[in-house]
């Protein structure tokens, strides 16, 4: 019976749908180690393409969308797909279809079910065996091949860092969008749900759509923190990260720091990087809170270089108003200057040198605002060579003067 013949026939018998599982992976790209326990991937030159012997059975097919039938090799099996886009499902007894991109000429082993899907609207695929495969079900193809967003932030609508002062009360609100807020430095008291949470230095909170709270700080503590408001696509929710207290990881921290430096940018694409590093953000946060804590670190050697930059970062800041250099912050951490410069590097994207100047020009505005102090005191106590090299990377750093600054804040 020819094959056409044959797959007619079973069509009146089967109609199933196959089942393509792609909402985490991708179509595969073919190589020895994935495909091993299916078969053997040719060397793509045109001998593996174009080699057929004597009393082979040989079918051109051409594949469209639709009913498509789902093979058994009854022995070794070539396969390839000469023009076109095609993917080959293969599976094993038990097991779920697996998919690759038949870009290469391979051989099926015995006995390994296998499904030839267009990508596009339709492509051609050749066939050859000593004995013909066996038809085991007609399927109907009815999904995409394609991988789509699980979560993804659709709208930001404000993106602030804010410097407030000591004993300041955010009296409330609430609005149909999510909101993150990260605290940078000092403590913040977050109300919600009739729960009053103290945010420390590296926590963050999510507050849902429609969820009142207000914010506020002790007194004399001047907290500086990160405002996002934004919107998942689909109209998602993150009830699961509801009015907690969330202790942010390193990626987490590395990622606000990208969106704030895409936020000084005049970019054209920096809102697109910005959604998209909330995007990951956010996806970090629920991948935290659904694994347990004790596997939040890779390995021995992550959490080891994580306390080493936690350490000096708790350096840099208790010290301030005195003279630092990289040298000397590793000296007091116990590593080596370069040691500490890949580590910061590689966990926070900047080196601790940048590093220590932003806490610097922060901390320039905070006294700033206490107007306690005038610019050349402000230069001496955070030991800047001059008054004038303090005012020059303030402006490089914010756009504005000392002077201006002092002066919006009337």
């Amino acid at each position: 019976m020819g094959l056409l013949r044959k797959l007619k026939k079973q069509s009146q018998l089967f109609c199933w749908t196959l089942q393509f599982h792609l909402e985490v992976l991708m179509i595969a790209h073919l190589n020895p180690i994935t495909f091993q326990k299916y078969g053997t991937i040719l060397p793509e030159r045109p001998e593996s393409a174009n080699s057929s012997s004597a009393g082979e059975y040989t079918h051109q097919l051409h594949l469209t969308r639709g009913q498509l039938p789902v093979y058994r090799a009854a022995c070794e099996t070539w396969l390839y797909s000469p023009g076109g886009m095609t993917v080959l499902a293969v599976m094993t007894e038990g097991e779920e279809f697996s998919h690759f991109y038949l870009d290469k000429p391979l051989y099926l082993r015995e006995g390994v079910c296998f499904c030839l899907v267009p990508l596009a609207k339709e492509t051609f695929a050749q066939m050859r065996c000593t004995r013909e495969p066996e038809v085991i079900r007609i399927s109907s193809w009815t999904e995409s091949l394609h991988s789509e967003h699980r979560l993804r932030v659709d709208r930001l609508y404000t993106f602030f860092y804010q410097e407030k002062e000591p004993g300041f009360v955010f009296p409330g609100e609430s609005h149909p969008m999510l909101e993150l807020t990260y605290v940078d430095r000092g403590s913040l008291h977050s109300v919600a749900d009739g729960q009053d949470l103290l945010l420390e230095q590296g926590d963050l909170v999510i507050y849902c759509p429609n969820q009142w709270h207000m914010q506020y700080s002790d007194m004399g503590v001047a907290p500086q923190f990160v405002t996002v408001s934004f919107e998942l696509a689909h109209g998602q929710e993150l009830g699961e990260l509801r009015n907690q207290k969330l202790k942010a990881s390193h990626q987490a921290v590395t990622l606000l720091h990208q969106m704030l430096r895409e936020l000084e940018s005049s970019d054209e694409y920096a809102t697109d990087m910005i959604l998209a590093q909330l995007t990951q953000l956010v996806m970090t946060l629920l991948r935290q809170q659904k694994q347990p804590q004790e596997k939040l670190q890779s390995s021995n050697q992550l959490n080891s270089e994580n306390q080493i930059i936690q350490r000096a970062q708790q350096y840099i800041t208790d010290h301030l108003r005195e003279k630092l250099t990289v040298p000397l912050v590793a000296q007091m951490i116990r590593v080596s200057p370069s040691y500490l410069t890949a580590l910061f590097h590689k966990n926070l994207q900047i080196s601790p040198g940048e590093y220590i100047r932003r806490l610097k020009l922060q901390e320039s505005k905070q006294m700033i605002r206490e107007n306690s102090m005038t610019f050349t005191e402000i230069a001496q106590a955070l030991q800047y060579s001059t008054v004038h090299h303090f005012s020059r990377q303030f402006k490089e750093k914010f756009g504005i003067t000392p002077t201006e600054y002092a002066k919006s804040l009337r």
